[in-house]
């Protein structure tokens, strides 16, 4: 018999980065068109065609919303080509992360894509989420959701052994966001701010590189998720709360089955067992850089990353054109 474990051994992960690439390069050819729901429309044809030649009996548990608001890769879709026979797996995606980014060109639009043993991932609502997280390294516990931005940051700096204000803090650059941000900018911290692509952000604080210590702020729950596959895989700490602004939404949660609303959930709840994390570049950021037409032929850089194993594989691919 062929479990999960077996198949996430032997096939999925590179096959994993097939898929984002094709979700990729589909949504490249629309970068800076200004046309969001294009792009975001071939990326998601791409995945979903791409998903279907896998031999697995695959269900989208986060996708891009419920059947009734997503015509395909939504939650509760069986894809794969072995449906009732093959190896139960939990997919959590984002055909085009960042499809505002994509419109206008700018850095980090990913295409992104985590794998789990049936029940691996949370069944997240398509609603906000309060988020923080840091890359490996640090004692645990640093971060806390019930403390302050100030407290959080003090923590940190101390186990880092810095001072808060050489703390950087990465969040989105919205209106909900403003108190925070003064609070922060008021103990002295550097603030990066992005303008969407919150998995990318979340995952920056893993990379030395990006100089970026800590995530903070509200985002989508469902991206949370797909952060906490790759935080699983290369090590860090998220904590998240779901953010309810109606009754809808939080009638749409107890649909989904989650019982407690004000539940902070740790990493390993959002991301358990083994899992894949895979992402490609649709356009240039600081995890990946997108994809390139040159010569007659495309470019793709991608990452796939394995929580069993702790492995990161960088995978450069060229690609013929036409």
């Amino acid at each position: 018999m062929t479990t999960a474990s077996n198949v996430l051994d032997r096939v999925l992960v590179l096959e994993m980065v097939r898929v984002t690439e094709a979700a990729a390069i589909a949504a490249s050819s629309l970068v800076g068109r200004g046309d969001e729901k294009a792009a975001d429309h071939v990326a998601v044809e791409a995945m979903r065609e791409a998903l279907n030649s896998l031999y697995m009996d695959g269900t989208v548990v986060i996708g891009e919303g419920e059947r009734d608001e997503a015509p395909m890769l939504y939650i509760g879709e069986k894809v794969g080509s072995a449906i009732g026979t093959g190896p139960k797996i939990d997919i959590a995606l984002d055909p085009l992360e960042g499809t505002t980014i994509c419109a206008k060109a700018g850095p980090n639009a990913l295409a992104v894509l985590a794998v789990a043993e049936h029940g691996g991932l949370l069944n997240a609502p398509d609603v906000y989420m309060d988020k923080i997280a840091v890359g490996p390294g640090y004692p645990e516990g640093v971060i806390d959701l019930a403390k302050s931005p100030t407290e959080n940051v003090t923590a940190l700096a101390a186990a880092k052994g810095v001072e808060p204000h050489e703390i950087i803090v990465c969040v989105l650059d919205r209106p909900r966001h403003e108190k925070m941000i003064a609070e922060l900018r008021a103990i002295g911290c550097g603030i990066v701010l992005i303008g969407d692509g919150d998995v990318a952000g979340v995952i920056a604080t893993t990379n030395p590189d990006t100089t970026i210590d800590i995530y903070m702020g509200s985002g989508g729950a469902p991206e949370g998720v797909l952060a906490c596959a790759a935080l699983r895989c290369v090590g860090g700490q998220f904590k998240g709360r779901l953010v309810f602004r109606n009754d809808d939404e939080r009638a749409r949660a107890r649909k989904w089955g989650i019982e407690d609303l004000d539940k902070i959930y740790d990493l390993t709840e959002l991301a358990k067992g083994d899992c894949i994390f895979a992402a490609t570049g649709v356009t240039d950021g600081s995890l990946l850089e997108g994809v390139k037409r040159v010569r007659g032929k495309m470019t793709t850089e991608s990452v796939v990353m394995r929580a069993s194993s702790g492995t990161v594989r960088w995978v450069k691919g060229e690609h013929r054109l036409g």
